[in-house]
């Protein structure tokens, strides 16, 4: 059936199939509640995030969300609180990748967990509310979504229950997420006071409606902007992500830093380019909104480069480098005040995308390493090439793409980001110091990086180890990672295109 014939609902279809696929699960489990079949419930979860990939990208190519007389446009749901676009589409694409590659890893790492059914039911619903915030066209959709997003994250970090490092991650993750879903939810209204609107478009038609509420529309933004950097772990809200990061299991680790940090990053790109256009905000409230984005980039990137450079366990440092990669991205915010922003905007997606593979197969390999019972320093990591070639060529690969080391896709993402910010900086030249930030955080984030590496290829084990299992499950998803992080490669040029095209649409 062609795509022109469906119901207009049915544009939500990459959502909806990771709704349904947890519902499937639920019914599994309450058909037999005892049922310890992984196997099962695995399967269910990868075969229902493919489902949702391979719709998104069949709407994508068939020009869903795209402008054009060849293409279907833009699609409106229920009176425009829903937009599927090809923005949306873009990071439904991200989403599914990375819950595909967590739901397949965890069939080995998960083996001897209870709760099988519910582990995979939470992942696929934090999806869901990923894919929602991503086609989110007002304020209460994606308030909405980012709780249906959060609530089962909370579950998700603390779900090892005998583990006290687990529950204690998920308690405060939780505290933290209430105070920044308060903080969120608080600016919502502030911005509905003094606009009467929530539906984005009608905000930015509004603005001139808020000239005598300036200072209260400049509060509720600066709030908005609190609850994106929580969610996207952005300095100064970054602290809950180390401690949920470690705490978790492995795999949710790379879910959380990866999956739900591009749902956070496509909900500011769509409330910042949509509700709060540039000049007319500055206009009303008398304060360019992207400065606040300069700074938080600089700050993030730099702070959690930073700190990953003095941290011995694996899985911080992995955590703090998640934060500085924020910090690179918000570099597509703070630009968009500028002739050409909306390509930097671009080229930050574009980082997204390749970021999601390589730091999900970093995780992915730590959780490969925690099911080995490896431990958690630099040092316990040391000569794990020896028994393990194919994983660690594999995290070779993550680590160097991750320090944006050419010829690997980090560095091309990276490249793009840094050679669009200079051609904006022409414009505005506070973007030559976000240009100059990037490059000095990138040379840093090598002496971690590397570190990593020489302890897994060149340093002799601290202690004698029996041979090494090779779990299918997170053997497939490192290798598949890995694969994707090189054969994004060949493929660039489109994929940038596309990204650059997505940002493009929404920024016009």
């Amino acid at each position: 059936m062609a795509v022109l014939e469906l119901p207009e609902w049915m544009a939500l279809a990459p959502a909806l199939l990771l709704a349904g696929t947890a519902l499937v699960l639920f019914l599994l489990d309450s058909i037999n509640p005892r049922s310890t079949n992984r196997t099962l419930f695995a399967g269910v979860a990868v075969l229902g995030s493919l489902s949702s990939l391979a719709v998104a990208v069949w709407f994508t190519a068939a020009g869903v969300g795209a402008t054009g007389i060849e293409n279907y446009g833009v699609i409106d749901l229920m009176g425009g609180q829903f937009i599927v676009d090809q923005l949306a589409l873009y990071f439904m694409i991200i989403i599914a990748i990375v819950t595909a590659l967590v739901t397949v890893a965890s069939h080995d790492y998960l083996r001897d967990h209870t709760y099988q059914a519910e582990y995979y039911s939470l992942i696929l619903l934090a999806a869901t509310g990923m894919s929602m915030m991503a086609a989110s066209n007002s304020l209460v959709t994606i308030f909405i979504a980012l709780e249906l997003t959060s609530l089962p994250s909370y579950a998700l970090v603390a779900i090892l229950k005998d583990n006290r490092g687990s529950v204690e991650a998920g308690l405060k993750y939780f505290l933290i997420g209430a105070l920044s879903s308060a903080i969120f939810v608080y600016g919502v209204s502030l911005v509905y006071g003094a606009t009467g609107s929530l539906q984005l478009e009608d905000i930015a038609t509004n603005l001139d409606v808020a000239g005598e509420m300036g200072g209260l529309l400049g509060l509720g933004i600066l709030m908005l902007i609190g609850g994106i950097a929580f969610k996207t772990a952005s300095v100064p809200f970054h602290f809950w992500a180390p401690e949920a990061y470690e705490g978790a299991p492995a795999p949710i680790s790379a879910f959380l830093s990866s999956a739900s940090k591009a749902a956070g990053f496509v909900l500011a790109f769509r409330v910042f380019t949509t509700a709060f256009p540039v000049a007319a905000t500055t206009e009303v409230i008398g304060v360019d909104w992207t400065l606040a984005f300069v700074i938080l980039a600089i700050v993030t990137m730099t702070v959690g480069n930073f700190a990953a450079a003095t941290q011995e366990n694996v899985k911080r440092m992995l955590a703090y480098s998640s934060i500085g990669h924020a910090g690179y991205v918000l570099i597509g915010l703070a630009a968009l005040s500028a002739e050409g922003g909306e390509l930097v905007m671009g080229a930050a997606m574009m980082h997204l995308l390749v970021y999601g593979f390589m730091n999900t197969g970093a995780f992915l390999f730590v959780a490969l390493a925690e099911y080995w019972g490896v431990g958690r320093t630099f040092e316990d990591y040391n000569g794990l090439s020896k028994q393990a070639p194919f994983a660690c060529a594999a995290m070779a690969v993550f680590m160097f793409s991750l320090a944006g080391v050419p010829p690997f896709g980090g560095f091309w993402s990276k490249y793009l980001l840094y050679t669009q910010t200079i051609n904006a900086a022409a414009d505005n030249t506070i973007l030559l110091v976000l240009a100059a930030a990037l490059v000095v955080n990138s040379a840093l984030s090598l002496y971690y990086y590397s570190r990593l590496v020489k302890a897994l290829w060149i340093e002799e084990p601290i202690l004698e180890r029996d041979r090494l299992a090779q779990p299918t499950g997170l053997y497939a998803a490192i290798i598949a990672a890995a694969v994707l992080t090189v054969v994004v490669l060949p493929a660039f040029g489109p994929v940038a295109d596309a990204a650059l095209e997505a940002a493009a649409a929404v920024v016009a």
